[in-house]
């Protein structure tokens, strides 16, 4: 009896962190950064990697690595409108699936999945593909991001733009 329930609350924890993972690809796509900043936790760490494979993102060399402060001065940037990549932020469209649960506990959950980017802008289609990890802390009832990583599938090349990913 104790395996089930400790199998429901399992699913119910995966499921609320996919929830929470398609609510925050929702905001990201409307633009709706200062609330997206709300869904982190203030030791969380957002990290776009160059290299794949690479565990050590302090000792690599990232397109992002950012921790509460920078993400707040990423959202200021993309917020203000007098950045050249604000005033003309492509518009996207995110779709994120293959949910894949990597670990989880009664605080935290550890979810893989794959998220597809469309980004308009000027008449142009772009496309982006990557492998996501989110690790979400449920210790307080509320989800909070505690890390999220974006390993794009070309990471390696050169790249521009990139900045509206979050």
């Amino acid at each position: 009896m104790m395996d089930d329930r400790n199998a429901l609350l399992s699913d119910q924890t995966f499921a609320r962190a996919i929830e929470f993972i398609w609510r925050e690809a929702e905001l990201l796509d409307r633009r709706d950064y200062r609330a997206w900043l709300e869904m982190w936790d203030p030791n969380g760490i957002y990290v776009v990697p160059i290299d794949p494979d690479t565990t050590d993102y302090e000792a690599t060399l990232n397109y992002a690595f950012d921790d509460q402060h920078m993400r707040e001065l990423r959202v200021q940037r993309m917020a203000s409108g007098y950045s050249a990549s604000a005033a003309d932020a492509a518009r996207t469209v995110r779709t994120v699936s293959r949910f894949t649960r990597s670990s989880d506990s009664a605080d935290l959950v550890e979810v893989k999945s794959s998220q597809i980017i469309i980004a308009y802008k000027r008449g142009v289609s772009t496309i982006f593909a990557a492998d996501l990890t989110h690790k979400i802390s449920m210790a307080n009832g509320q989800p909070l991001l505690v890390e999220k990583v974006i390993r794009l599938i070309n990471s390696t090349e050169a790249l521009s733009a990139i900045g509206f990913l979050l």
